[in-house]
């Protein structure tokens, strides 16, 4: 077999193989700081828009995001009441990860977002929600850090998983991605 015919059997066996996966974006979203966290859900909701399948899973620094500043877990120990007391509590307390300066940098973002229409981190979950992006959380990371399920936003279809559900997930994903 020349050269010419093996490419050409190559292509043809190229052309036969089916691409398996699901027009879908699994992402991992392990940042806690407020413009990874603004970055992924544009992204999020962008690839719903476009009629994908998405699913994000939130695990270390990621989850106080998803806290809601009037609840409060109970029965944590010391590093739980810790970890709780240092990390920021819901959207609304995230900052920047660069050029933060005691919150300014973080203020001004807010404000300019504000002044030209971009939704809030807590409006773009919302709408995240509401056009059906799974958001799930990490139990693993709950757990060391402390946290507890009452403690977090309530949405529908809410759940802590473990990392097996994501990767199978992420499996049969067309686009992986962590931020």
């Amino acid at each position: 077999m020349d050269i010419q015919q093996s490419i050409d059997s190559l292509k043809k066996e190229m052309g036969q193989m089916r691409d398996e996966r699901k027009n879908k974006l699994a992402m991992v979203v392990f940042s806690g700081d407020l413009d990874k966290l603004l970055a992924a859900f544009i992204i999020a909701t962008g690839a719903a828009a476009m009629d994908m399948e998405v699913v994000m899973f939130f695990t270390f620094w990621a989850i106080p995001a998803l806290r809601d500043g009037k609840k409060k877990g109970k029965g944590k120990d010391l590093f739980g009441k810790m970890f709780g007391f240092m990390l920021p509590k819901g959207a609304r307390k995230v900052k920047l990860s660069k050029m933060n300066m005691a919150g300014m940098g973080t203020g001004m973002l807010k404000h300019l977002m504000k002044k030209k229409k971009v939704s809030s981190l807590d409006e773009m979950i919302a709408m995240a929600l509401e056009i059906g992006v799974k958001i799930y959380i990490c139990e693993m990371s709950m757990s060391l850090m402390g946290f507890k399920p009452e403690e977090m936003i309530d949405f529908e279809g809410r759940e802590f998983v473990g990392v097996a559900t994501f990767l199978q997930h992420a499996a049969d994903s067309k686009i992986q991605l962590f931020i």
